[in-house]
């Protein structure tokens, strides 16, 4: 009898004191999904968490168990919601070891400007949080271990300059990352100042990528200095930690023997040379793909650079360098059949700014935006009938898939996977087809797609997978490019550099004054809204430097429904029950001799 009256006392002790508490840390919530983060103090065997969410406050629903303190939570529709969350903790027995306090969020329509801002900040994190914690360095990928990337780390220096000037980090944060990972260069191992593409992110030892490509990797070197030379001229405070910045980066990049990677003065610079198999990759670098970077860079050295004219016996001597030929619509200048994968058209490009200059009459902005319409036009046509193809689905490049890894193009090497980096990625050159994918993969693919380090490196839907990866080289030229759409900053500080016009000018660019490449920046200040519409739209010109001289509603057949020509304003309401149509119709805005053309779905 005693010990039955014991065990019944011990049934009535709470599992949980009230010294025990768990805490939120974090509520943030967006149009499709609210992130919560938690602590727990004095919370001793919780070796799980129950989330428990609600729409009313109060009968309230176990949506996921988890292990770990942070849960991104999409919600089942598109409408906004609102929802209250609590989180229970449980032992290995799934006894209850406390509960949280409730917390209300609330959803919220974000326009253009406030979605790219979310997956800047998220994809800003895999450079931040995620950072090797020795050396500041970018992992090659969230799985990595040790495994840092050299031009991966040069997107990630440009990224904290991002998440500076967007507020995500201080200017001090900054200053002391940069700090942290410079002065792990300076003593990592280099041949002839050439880093190798990995490194251990402990020692600064370099890790073989392959068999003989144990040495200087001279390609991802240029991606890793093209990051540091902006990180040069944006740190320039008169205080001794940005002068140390300043003075540590120039040293880094005049180590660089640009001049021993042309083998001999060969008139062509070779990607690899190693200390055990010296020039047997034997990797001669001609365009077209990713690597123009390395002749700006290797030319405008003020301590080892090789002749101009290495741009035209090396880096444009390819015989298939220049193309000429179109395909739905669009011309490529220069490049393989199709363009070939996007990175092309960002790697070299997240700080060398190609607007309003050409060089033998390539303009490089206008070659990467067809190249990028080019891509986006293959996905549409479909010809290899992928599911899930689209206008708003669309970007092929090198990632993760299904099957292992591939550069993604068009033609054979489109398997199905579908790689959010490449639209993203093109957003100054086509702002609003890459913002229409950005939606498109955040409002129909966000549960499945996006994770604490914003979009996962890629999906196929024709075999129903989606990648739980991220890569550095993929998610960097996100924020980098979005950024160069939003403010430019990444392009105005590598052009800042004193070294770089003169390398420009001697190669040959020249001012294009028939670039048209002002029009994406027009294109993408104008809103239309509601859109679908029923009765009327407002036409919202706030951003753009001038508003239209004529605007037009045409039909796909190009005949004109409604003519606007006064009273046009920075919020300009047009009524369209007056066209008698239902569908997709086309809103014609005139500027001089520029016309720029927005999509407008009529509901009936």
């Amino acid at each position: 009898m005693k010990n039955r009256f014991l065990l019944s006392l011990i049934s009535l002790v709470p599992l949980f004191s009230m010294g025990q508490k768990i805490s939120f840390t974090k509520a943030d919530t967006y149009q499709r999904h609210t992130e919560l983060t938690w602590q727990t103090e004095g919370v001793s065997g919780a070796e799980y968490f129950k989330i428990m969410r609600s729409d009313d406050g109060v009968n309230y629903t176990a949506i996921k168990t988890i292990t770990t303190k942070e849960i991104i939570d999409f919600s089942p529709s598109n409408r906004l919601d609102t929802f209250y969350y609590f989180i229970e903790a449980l032992n290995g027995l799934n006894q209850s070891l406390g509960k949280s306090d409730t917390i209300k969020t609330q959803e919220y329509e974000m326009d253009d400007v406030a979605l790219m801002d979310m997956v800047q900040k998220y994809t800003f994190r895999y450079f931040w949080d995620d950072a090797h914690p020795t050396s500041g360095m970018a992992k090659e990928r969230n799985n990595s271990g040790d495994i840092v990337t050299s031009g991966g780390s040069g997107f990630g220096i440009m990224s904290i300059l991002v998440g500076i000037e967007n507020g995500y980090i201080t200017r001090t944060e900054g200053v002391n990352r940069i700090i942290k990972i410079i002065s792990f260069l300076q003593f990592a191992e280099r041949f002839h100042g050439v880093t190798q593409h990995w490194m251990n992110g402990k020692t600064g030892k370099a890790v073989a990528f392959s068999q003989f490509d144990n040495g200087g990797d001279l390609v991802e070197t240029a991606f890793l200095m093209q990051g540091l030379l902006s990180a040069r001229q944006f740190f320039d405070a008169d205080n001794a930690s940005e002068k140390a910045i300043r003075e540590i980066i120039t040293k880094l990049y005049e180590d660089v023997e640009w001049d021993f990677y042309s083998r001999n003065n060969s008139g062509v610079l070779y990607w690899h040379w190693s200390p055990d198999y010296a020039w047997q990759m034997n990797f001669p670098l001609r365009g077209y793909n990713e690597a123009m970077i390395v002749y700006i860079l290797a030319i405008a050295s003020p301590t080892h650079p090789v002749p101009a004219s290495y741009w035209n016996t090396g880096w444009t001597s390819n015989a298939n360098y220049k193309n000429g030929n179109s395909w739905y619509g669009h011309k490529l200048l220069v490049g393989p059949a199709y363009g070939g994968p996007l990175f092309f058209a960002h790697y070299s490009f997240l700080g060398f700014d190609p607007r309003g200059i050409k060089n033998k009459d390539v303009n490089y902005f206008i070659n990467n935006r067809n190249h990028t319409l080019i891509n986006r036009g293959w996905c549409i046509a479909n010809p290899l009938n992928h599911k899930g193809y689209s206008a708003e689905c669309w970007g092929l490049t090198a990632s993760d898939n299904p099957f292992g890894y591939l550069a993604h193009e068009p033609g054979s090497r489109d398997n199905g996977t579908i790689t959010p980096t490449a639209a993203l990625s093109s957003m100054p050159y086509t702002p609003s087809e890459s913002m229409d994918a950005l939606r498109y993969f955040y409002f129909t693919e966000g549960e499945k797609l996006f994770g604490k380090y914003g979009f996962y490196d890629a999906f196929n839907a024709k075999v129903n997978w989606y990648a739980d990866s991220y890569l550095a080289i993929d998610q960097g030229p996100i924020v980098c490019m979005i950024q160069n759409l939003r403010t430019e900053l990444l392009w105005k500080q590598f052009m800042k550099n004193p070294e770089i016009k003169p390398a420009l000018d001697a190669i040959g660019f020249v001012e294009d004054l028939t670039s048209n490449t002002e029009n994406t920046k027009i294109e993408h200040s104008i809103k239309i809204s509601p859109n679908p519409a029923i009765d009327d739209i407002q036409i919202s010109f706030e951003e753009a430097a001038e508003l239209p001289s004529k605007i037009e509603i045409v039909n796909l057949q190009d005949q004109i429904l409604v003519s606007v020509e006064n009273q046009i304003s920075s919020n300009t309401k047009i009524n369209i029950n007056q066209l008698n149509i239902q569908g997709m119709v086309l809103v014609k805005l005139h500027f001089g001799k520029k016309v720029i053309i927005k999509k407008l779905i009529v509901k009936p």
